[in-house]
C-alpha cells in the first residue's frame, strides 16, 4: 500500500473529526466522527446517525460529504473518521477508523482523488480512496 506522509493539514482533519464526536456523542446514537477538507481548505464535520434497525444507520462520512455539497463544494482532498469509545472503556482514547465498505464507494463516487487518513499497522497513515476500493464498479 502507497503510504503518503500526513501534514499537519491531515492532523488538523483528525482533530476536527476527534472534537465532533467528542462534542456530540451519545452512547447507542453517535459513536463516529467525520472530517472532509474541501479543495479550497475548508473543513466539513458530522458524526453518524446510528438507527433502531441497523441497516437504515448513516455513516458520517456520507453526512460531511452531503454537508460540503449542500454547500456547493464538489472537490475534495481528504477525508478522516474516528471512533469515539463505548462507557465501559473510560479512558479509551478517541481513535482513527478505516471507512466501510459503503463509505469506500460513496468516496470514490464523489472524490475520485481523494485521501483518506486510516490507521494501518499501528501507524496513522493517508492512501488515495483507489487504493481503498481497486476495481471500483463503474457504471459509465
Amino acid at each position: 500500500m502507497l503510504q503518503l506522509p500526513l501534514e499537519q493539514e491531515d492532523v488538523e482533519l483528525v482533530q476536527a473529526a476527534q472534537k465532533v464526536i467528542k462534542d456530540n456523542y451519545t452512547f447507542g446514537r453517535h459513536h463516529v466522527g467525520a472530517a472532509l477538507r474541501t479543495k479550497e481548505g475548508k473543513i466539513f464535520t458530522a458524526v453518524h446517525l446510528e438507527a433502531n434497525v441497523g441497516r437504515i444507520a448513516v455513516c458520517a462520512e456520507a453526512i460531511a460529504i452531503g454537508k460540503a455539497i449542500s454547500e456547493g463544494y464538489r472537490h475534495f482532498t481528504a477525508i478522516a473518521a474516528v471512533r469515539h469509545p463505548d462507557p465501559e472503556h473510560s479512558g479509551a482514547e478517541i481513535k482513527p477508523v478505516s471507512p466501510c465498505g459503503m463509505c469506500r464507494e460513496l468516496i470514490s463516487d464523489y472524490g475520485e482523488e481523494m485521501h483518506v487518513i486510516l490507521p494501518y499497522e499501528s501507524n496513522l497513515i493517508k492512501c488515495s480512496v483507489k487504493e481503498l476500493l481497486p476495481l471500483k464498479y463503474n457504471r459509465k
